[in-house]
């Protein structure tokens, strides 16, 4: 018998069979199972230190994450962990995508004008008094959505403003902590929406603290006014109530099976 033909009868020896299977969820069901070899003995292993091969484990908790993204974790952690005041709290509730997305398509027909297009406008404007005409002949007006904080301020506290958003995640939130209850005080609409980078793409800077729509063309004053009245009911009306109440307090895990373990006792003991 050759080293070819052995391994064959070898391999015939222990042929797959059906067997009902005992696994939950499969219901008695027949499956192939292969047999096993009984000259291999089954032994269990040892994970000790030195002893067998480590199994695969999911090690990314002792992996030493970059320290930007260190304090991003502990300073979402410490604001549920902490009783957060109701000025702060209310910036975790924000807009809808769907309303968001509206928001931006309105704010981006009106991004203001880059350092070139500035200085063709300015061209034109000169070229026409140099002619004798007036410069409001060649360039019309410009409408154009507010930015800078100081800016916005003063365009609320004038009642200029149509509508303000304000980003969530404004580093200090001090910045504009105080923005939502001057606007309530003005009878201006606002909104808090996610992402400080998001806004400032539409004024060509890396992020924005605060942005404020005053005019709009004629043909955009109905998008304008359903933006407003959707906001107004989906947004300021549905969190009137939330912007009262205290944020954060939520215990992790294992806090919270103490807590439950202690109750527990408590309540065992009492009707003993």
């Amino acid at each position: 018998m050759t080293a070819t033909q052995g391994k064959e009868t070898r391999a015939r020896a222990l042929p797959a069979r059906e067997g009902r299977c005992h696994k939950e969820g499969c219901k008695g069901m027949f499956h192939s199972i292969t047999a096993l070899n009984p000259l291999l003995e089954k032994r269990s292993r040892n994970f000790g230190i030195g002893q067998d091969i480590q199994p695969k484990r999911n090690l990314s908790r002792m992996v030493k994450w970059p320290e930007y993204i260190r304090l991003q974790r502990q300073k979402k952690i410490l604001n549920m962990r902490l009783k957060v005041p109701p000025a702060i709290a209310q910036f975790q509730n924000t807009l809808d995508r769907n309303t968001a997305a509206q928001a931006f398509k309105l704010l981006n027909k009106y991004r203001p004008e880059t350092k070139v297009q500035k200085k063709e406008r300015l061209h034109k404007e000169a070229t026409a008094v140099q002619e004798g005409k007036k410069k409001e002949d060649v360039s019309k007006k410009p409408y154009a959505v507010k930015y800078g904080l100081n800016h916005v301020v003063g365009l609320i506290e004038s009642k200029k403003a149509s509508l303000v958003l304000i980003p969530n995640d404004v580093d200090p939130i001090e910045l504009v902590v105080f923005l939502p209850a001057l606007c309530r005080k003005m009878g201006v609409p606002y909104a808090i929406i996610k992402g400080k980078a998001r806004l400032g793409t539409v004024v060509h800077k890396k992020t924005a603290a605060v942005l404020a729509i005053t005019e709009v063309k004629g043909e955009d004053k109905s998008e304008l006014s359903k933006l407003v009245n959707a906001i107004n009911e989906g947004y300021a009306n549905k969190y009137e109530e939330h912007r009262r109440h205290w944020g954060g307090g939520i215990m992790g895990v294992k806090a919270q099976a103490r807590e439950t373990k202690k109750r527990k006792a408590v309540e065992s003991a009492i009707k003993i």
